[in-house]
């Protein structure tokens, strides 16, 4: 399985957005290498955790400028979040029958999402909010 590869189209316009995004991507491959590469436990569970708390962060920060600049879309955009971090815990829930079909279900789920949400939601956040930091 290929990891997850930044793509042009995954692009909001906002270098600082872009870059964080980055780091999510990284986050889902580097805790399917340790799915893949049957590390202990300990360090699959620690790289779920990593990229829940940087998901859950992203999201938070998100959530709090659209709450600041009244954005208009922002219960949609919301939900939206909500669904993944859904999944994702379902992911580190299950018990799939291989460690194959975890990280490829992660993988898979993990790209979709994105393509789809940076596309959708998170352009049209960055778009209507016009240039602005991102710490």
């Amino acid at each position: 399985m290929a990891p997850i590869e930044w793509k042009p189209e995954y692009s909001v316009g906002n270098p600082a957005i872009d870059s964080e995004h980055q780091e999510l991507i990284d986050l889902v491959n580097q805790t399917t290498a340790a799915i893949l590469d049957r590390r202990p436990d300990a360090d699959v569970e620690r790289g779920f955790g990593d990229l829940l708390r940087g998901i859950s962060a992203h999201f938070a920060l998100e959530e709090q400028q659209m709450q600041a600049h009244g954005y208009d879309q922002r219960a949609e955009h919301k939900a939206d979040h909500e669904r993944l971090m859904d999944e994702l815990r379902d992911i580190m829930e299950e018990n799939a029958p291989s460690p194959d079909q975890t990280a490829d279900r992660l993988a898979t789920t993990l790209e979709a999402w994105f393509a789809n949400h940076f596309h959708v939601h998170d352009s049209r956040l960055h778009h209507r909010l016009g240039p602005h930091p991102h710490p």
